[in-house]
């Protein structure tokens, strides 16, 4: 059965694309027209401002279009969501503010402490991976899914700290550089491995460990979630088997390799980026020509 018969309104999220193309807006203009009024005169490039740009496209993929509600039908799509939610759209959002915008930023009190705290880059790397994995406990899980506030609260939460545990990785800040590269690439190998036991106890596990994807009276409950209540009292629903193809171990057991799949590759493209950039700081000194010793230079 196709997820259209859940309606517009459950498929692309009209108020949630409106919010974004707001963000977006209000991002182009204070980078370019309200720069030199607003905060300092630097330069924003277009390839920083398509950075940032295309963390809130993907945003929109994630939350916003028919992803979204297949997410709450496959699991496999959830862990999809997962990975690019938490992944890639920070370090893309982190990157894609310009050094200026990050100092006001910071310049709060509020926000100055909590990211003197949360970012530290021990405490950071624990607390993000704690949550998620605390997240797909099943009791957990099946809890939150069923409680709109909840759901919302955790999501946001997870998201905020996932920008705390990319930031020390991708901040540009010369004030805000607490890793070194050997420093980088060894906390890059950690988030790899605190990721993994979570994932494993999805990929290895022998039964549905998720009840609001197996069960046909939590999983429907769930699905208010991103449902208008309206929309599903017209319907007669047995189940997620009715839209998803795929058994549900099989699903189950995909939404946790696709998980580490993108983790993996994710994270290999940040080794690349940081690994370069750190041979470039190390080695650029040796791009320039020495001058040519006075006792040697030639008499005129």
């Amino acid at each position: 059965m196709s997820i259209d018969i859940f309606g517009f309104r459950a498929l692309w999220s009209p108020y949630f694309l409106v919010s974004l193309i707001l963000v977006i807006v209000s991002y182009v203009l204070l980078v370019s027209k309200f720069r030199r009024k607003f905060i300092n005169n630097e330069p924003v490039g277009i390839k920083q401002q398509a950075l940032f740009i295309t963390a809130i496209v993907l945003l929109y993929v994630v939350k916003g279009s028919p992803l979204d509600l297949l997410g709450h039908i496959m699991f496999s799509a959830h862990m999809t969501q997962m990975a690019f939610l938490y992944l890639v759209v920070p370090p893309l959002l982190i990157m894609g503010i310009p050094e200026w915008l990050w100092r006001y930023i910071l310049h709060v009190p509020l926000i100055k402490g909590m990211f003197n705290v949360f970012t530290k880059p021990l405490f950071a790397l624990i607390t993000f991976n704690a949550l998620f994995s605390f997240y797909h406990i099943p009791l957990v899980f099946d809890f939150v899914k069923t409680d709109m506030l909840l759901h919302a609260g955790y999501t946001i939460l997870l998201f905020i700290s996932a920008i705390f545990m990319w930031f020390p990785l991708v901040n540009q800040l010369p004030e805000r550089a607490s890793l070194s590269g050997v420093k980088k690439i060894a906390y890059v190998f950690g988030s790899g491995i605190l990721m993994t036991p979570a994932c494993a106890l999805i990929i290895f596990a022998t039964d549905p460990l998720f009840s609001t994807y197996s069960d046909a009276s939590a999983w429907l409950v769930a699905m208010e979630l991103c449902v208008p209540a309206s929309a599903l009292s017209g319907l007669t629903l047995s189940g997620p088997e009715m839209f998803n193809g795929l058994p549900i171990m099989d699903d189950q057991q995909l939404g946790g390799v696709l998980m580490k799949i993108i983790q993996e590759i994710v994270l290999g493209v940040t080794l690349g980026y940081i690994f370069f950039a750190w041979y470039r700081k190390e080695n650029g000194s040796n791009d320039e020509i020495d001058p040519i010793p006075p006792h040697l230079q030639p008499v005129k």
